[in-house]
């Protein structure tokens, strides 16, 4: 009977491998390039209107308003989500994975820029095609842009998209990694045994603090993720400065071989192309472009404005696959710990490694400090996707059950060995991508138009009001 339950462990993961590597890549790399062209590369010609709109007052939003919070609360909460585990060990992992060529980073910028125009489409869809759950109130995302863009007959897409979603948008790997950091930062140096009491221990603290968010509903996650996403970002960036100021005669280095490795052909042809693709890859696992889960909390946004609230959702991957992933490869390129790790690294501990390396005996404990601002951001905001998708299928007057389910896994992730049930996970986030782009695509060109009239319309707003 083990033999039989450790195949089908084993067929689970070999298949989420087989699906989020080139599947998933010409899924939502490929998508999202196609959007990028069909939209005229939308994500540079409009990123100065959408900074602009993002520095608009509020007020804009007011009127015949239809959700529970502000477009800039909604593009924290969804930041939030997406700056994570994957921005500090998916930056490290894609260093070595790419054959330690730092070129991989010039293709996460790529790949990032790409997603900005996903995302556009996603959160003007969002508005443009929201819906009504079963207690009456105006819901968004994924399953409502199916069901209300494309028709009724493509409801089983939707309902499948939120089966998938409950699983998808669990955090087990977040709570998993974020004990296994502490253990390894510091109950093991201090002589404690890592024992699976210990870890049912931290298990049971981890739900209390997401119990004590999410329980309170979006409103309260959007208030926690509007102050925390600002102030981990902006401690990110200080402590990055830090590390480049003690290095300053290496930092034209460092973007020196960014630039040099995206375009090196010393392996050929074949070579350039794998670099590309680990970059591009794993940028578009960490601002998750495409995958339906932004697309849910700009819904919930007041704005009545689909293509405003598109610019703002665009600038999501700017962050987190731009700035913040850039953020952490300068330390981890500067230290050189990523080189020759081998075909199985350990992201998290290579970059702490690196920290450590340049600030010695704090490093590792300042880096842990920002681990814990963007895994408890993370497991805050999902919770509310999964939130989404009970109600989509169960009603409303079930969806609070989610939350109970959502924590009982947090305390199982933080006991047990998770790789069977990560890459079940995997699967689902790659069926759900499936689900998301398959309406995206569809509905694409009802964008474009949108796009088009709301710019004709403000010109013409501007113009009279000169």
């Amino acid at each position: 009977m083990t033999d039989f339950f450790n195949k089908i462990g084993d067929a689970i993961i070999a298949t989420a491998d087989m699906l989020c590597e080139y599947p998933e890549f010409i899924l939502l790399i490929g998508g999202g390039l196609f959007l990028f062209l069909f939209s005229r590369a939308v994500s540079l010609r409009r990123l100065p209107q959408a900074i602009g709109v993002l520095r608009q007052k509020q007020a804009a939003d007011s009127g015949k308003q239809t959700g529970q919070i502000s477009s800039v609360q909604a593009l924290l909460s969804a930041i939030a989500a997406t700056v994570g585990m994957g921005n500090i060990a998916g930056v490290a992992v894609a260093l070595t994975v790419g054959n330690g060529n730092p070129g991989v980073i010039f293709w996460m910028w790529v790949s990032a820029l790409v997603g900005m125009t996903t995302k556009f489409f996603e959160g003007t869809l969002a508005i443009m095609y929201k819906g009504k759950d079963s207690a009456g109130e105006v819901q968004g995302g994924p399953m409502y842009i199916i069901t209300k863009g494309l028709g009724e007959k493509w409801k089983p897409l939707a309902i499948a998209f939120a089966i998938f979603g409950l699983v998808g948008t669990l955090c087990v790997w977040q709570a998993n990694q974020l004990v296994e950091s502490v253990t390894t930062v510091f109950t093991t140096p201090m002589g404690i045994e890592n024992t699976p009491w210990l870890r049912f221990i931290m298990g049971i603290i981890m739900v209390a603090i997401v119990a004590a968010v999410i329980l309170r509903g979006i409103k309260s996650i959007a208030a926690i993720a509007s102050k925390m996403v600002p102030l981990m970002v902006a401690l990110y960036l200080i402590m990055v400065l830090v590390i480049m100021v003690m290095n300053y005669d290496k930092i034209p280095g460092v973007f020196a071989s960014i630039f040099k490795g995206a375009f090196t052909f010393e392996a050929g042809l074949g070579g350039f192309a794998y670099v590309a693709l680990i970059g591009a890859r794993r940028a578009a696992y960490v601002n998750e472009a495409g995958i339906g889960t932004a697309s849910m909390m700009h819904g919930a946004s007041k704005n009545t404005e689909p293509v405003r609230e598109g610019l703002i959702a665009m600038l999501g991957p700017a962050i987190d696959s731009g700035l913040i992933c850039t953020l952490t490869a300068i330390p981890i390129i500067i230290a050189g710990n990523y080189i020759g790790v081998g075909n199985d690294p350990k992201g998290l501990a290579i970059a702490l490694g690196a920290w450590q390396q340049l600030i010695p005996n704090i490093g590792h404990y300042l880096l842990m400090i920002i681990v814990f601002f963007f895994a408890f951001s993370t497991m805050f905001t999902y919770s509310y996707y999964g939130l989404k998708c009970t109600n989509f299928l169960f009603g409303a007057h079930n969806a609070k059950y989610y939350n109970y389910y959502y924590l009982a896994m947090i305390v199982v992730a933080a006991v047990v060995p998770l790789k069977v049930v990560v890459g079940f996970m995997d699967i689902a986030f790659f069926l759900m991508a499936c689900c998301t782009m398959t309406a995206i695509l569809l509905l694409s060109p009802k964008v474009i138009k949108a796009e088009k009239e709301y710019f004709s319309r403000t010109r013409k707003q501007q113009i009279e009001q000169k």
